[in-house]
């Protein structure tokens, strides 16, 4: 049986008797890898004794005032370093092209990440070496206390920051300020000069497409021109301007990429055909339809949706996203749902070999109302 007596006193952190060990002698058998005798000793009191604060040494600065300008100069020529390196950052953007390499790397990126990096290290440099070299050296011992904050805490803390504004000789360093507040406020350069890169300047654009007098209608994807006789009463077909199929001299594409994209987002337009007598036209507009042939944006007025879903008995068009619907034998008039203004209508007309073309660009803005529309 193993012995549960309780270890004898002042003992009390030895361990327990363990199988194979002679109870009450400390003595063990030899098959247990332990020493005979052995036995853990107890200790009070903390285990590392209290260093305390060291005595303090000052810094060279303290002592030299030589060396004090010299700190003094070094953390202003960081801070006018990086203000210069803000408007560098600034120069790059609007010197280097876009296409322009560097060992296989964008030399824009490189330049500007480079420049703004420095900067900004350059300001955590010199306020580093600020508080190293030059703000008030002395250990502070801040005991713990309630997260409570009265009154007199708060008068204490604005004493501190007062405090602290005046060891730090921000004052009293006209040249460390200065060149502080230059190199921080050059930084606000960059977040106005990347505005460029949210794209130019709106301008007249929303209210603009690419139709214009003569531009053809054609089928889209295909491109094909649309004769008004090839069309069945009751029929709806989704077009584009024809100037996104044409080239220029050298065989280029007049539109592509990005460009193409953006123009055909607001010039899609569907093309319907009505029996004369079923359409009732705006008050103006008698002649922008042929032989009940009228065309329309595709773009929902109200935000920017597709629409083509087209009921041929009511002759209303349907926006799939939120239900506006308008009546294409009216105008493009809003019958049901949020939108709050007609879709906008294309004037139409055909050229000399009998095919459709536009008469001009549409007379309301395409798309989305914006807040500038009706203030002209």
């Amino acid at each position: 049986m193993t012995d549960q007596r309780s270890p004898r006193p002042g003992n009390e952190d030895a361990l327990p008797a363990r199988p194979g060990s002679v109870p009450g002698t400390g003595e063990h058998s030899h098959d247990d890898g332990r020493e005979p005798g052995r036995e853990v000793e107890h200790h009070h009191g903390d285990p590392v004794a209290d260093p305390g604060l060291h005595e303090h040494v000052p810094r060279p600065s303290d002592v030299d005032p030589a060396l004090d300008k010299r700190a003094e100069r070094l953390v202003a020529t960081m801070f006018g370093l990086s203000a210069l390196l803000t408007l560098a950052f600034c120069v790059a953007y609007f010197a280097i092209p876009e296409d322009a390499v560097v060992a296989n790397t964008s030399a824009m990126n490189l330049a500007l990440g480079g420049t703004l990096g420095l900067a900004l290290l350059f300001i955590g440099f010199g306020a580093v070496h600020w508080a190293r070299t030059l703000m008030d050296d002395h250990e502070i011992v801040e005991l713990r206390h309630d997260a409570a904050s009265p009154a007199e805490d708060r008068a204490e803390a604005v004493a501190t920051i007062e405090q602290g504004n005046t060891e730090s000789g921000f004052g009293r360093r006209p040249l460390i300020r200065n060149t502080l507040v230059a190199s921080m406020g050059a930084l606000g350069l960059p977040t106005v000069v990347l505005l460029r890169d949210l794209g130019p300047l709106p301008g007249s654009d929303p209210k603009t497409t690419v139709w214009a007098n003569g531009v053809r209608v054609v089928e889209d994807p295909s491109g094909e021109p649309i004769r008004p006789e090839e069309l069945t009463v009751g029929s709806l077909v989704n077009c584009e301007p024809g100037v996104f199929f044409e080239t220029d001299e050298e065989g280029e594409p007049l539109y592509e990429g990005t460009e193409l994209l953006n123009a055909k987002a607001k010039a899609a337009v569907i093309v319907v055909k009505m029996a004369p007598e079923e359409i009732t036209p705006t008050e103006g507009r008698e002649d922008w339809g042929v032989d009940g042939v009228l065309c329309f944006s595709k773009i929902c007025p109200h935000l920017g949706c597709p629409i083509s879903l087209w009921e041929q008995q009511t002759r209303n068009l349907i926006c799939p996203c939120h239900q506006s619907t308008f009546d294409l034998a009216d105008g493009g008039s809003v019958v049901f749902g949020p939108a709050k203004r007609p879709v906008p209508q294309l004037q139409l007309g055909v050229d000399d070999d009998g095919y459709l073309i536009a008469l001009g660009d549409f007379a309301d803005p395409v798309g989305p109302s914006f807040p500038e529309m009706y203030q002209d």
